[in-house]
């Protein structure tokens, strides 16, 4: 049993072998028509914050740019699993409600980004593992480890946003990921046998496979060592680009369109409201 659950472990970082640079990562295809999408007064008030645009620096949008692309990617991910994984409707419906709770926190996320940028993710069709929306554990898989990625380049974020707002920000949407990355992993054991569960191991983006006995197995969040968001930019380019899916040894038979929706959060309490949150 062991041995079919490492066969299903993603390689993320085997995206660096793609060689795409971050400028063409960014700038090769352009905004392919995602809604702009402000959910509530709380993302007006960014954009009003933020002033424009402008009001960024370089490295600030690289960041943004970055993030939008990977909200897009989760929104993605979630709505397909949902729509799509034979094991979704045979887990209990706490969990159902986890994932449906997750793809309206992550559209949330992207359509903050969105609204500060005033740019749409320059990518809106995404590449999977093989079997990404059959296999159950190739699902949590591929699941654990892009919440892992998502988590470490928020924390690029805290780290190099230019502004005291942002880092807070970017703090505090990593907290939702890393809220994602337990609650993915208590799946796991969730899944029916005739999915292939329970599922009592994942593997994340580390390439290990660990117990999800207790989902919640961090003391400290994983920084994946990143300090850059090149770094980020590398791991989710086989999700982005049909070469690199390729060389990663992902499908391309198909992609799977980002389509945006206006998000309605699971308690008012939740919402961004302002900088301070309060």
């Amino acid at each position: 049993m062991k041995t079919s659950q490492e066969a299903g472990a993603i390689g993320v970082a085997e995206g660096s072998r793609s060689g795409i640079s971050r400028r063409t990562f960014f700038t090769s295809a352009a905004a392919f028509g995602a809604t702009a999408v402000v959910a509530g007064s709380g993302l007006t008030s960014l954009a009003s914050a933020q002033n424009s645009s402008s009001a960024l620096t370089s490295g600030d949008t690289a960041i943004l740019i970055a993030a939008e692309i990977a909200e897009a990617l989760a929104v993605t991910t979630y709505h397909h699993i949902i729509k799509l994984a034979p094991f979704f409707q045979r887990i209990p419906d706490d969990d159902q409600g986890y994932l449906k709770g997750a793809l309206q926190e992550e559209m949330s996320h992207y359509a903050l980004e969105q609204s500060v940028t005033g740019e749409d993710s320059p990518y809106d069709d995404f590449f999977y593992p093989k079997r990404m929306f059959e296999n159950a554990q190739v699902t949590l898989n591929t699941l654990v480890t892009l919440e892992d990625a998502f988590i470490a380049a928020y924390l690029v974020g805290v780290r190099n946003f230019s502004t005291v707002d942002l880092q807070v920000t970017a703090a505090r949407i990593m907290g939702i990921e890393s809220d994602h990355r337990t609650l993915a992993r208590v799946v796991g054991p969730d899944v029916a046998r005739r999915d292939g569960g329970p599922i009592n191991f994942i593997t994340g983006a580390q390439g290990v496979a660990e117990s999800v006995a207790p989902p919640n197995n961090n003391g400290y969040e994983r920084t994946l060592c990143w300090t850059d968001i090149s770094q980020a930019v590398t791991a989710l380019t086989p999700f982005v680009d049909r070469d690199a899916a390729e060389a990663a040894g992902f499908s391309t038979e198909r992609s799977y369109k980002f389509r945006p929706f206006t998000p309605t959060l699971p308690n008012p309490l939740g919402d961004f409201v302002s900088f301070s949150g309060c």
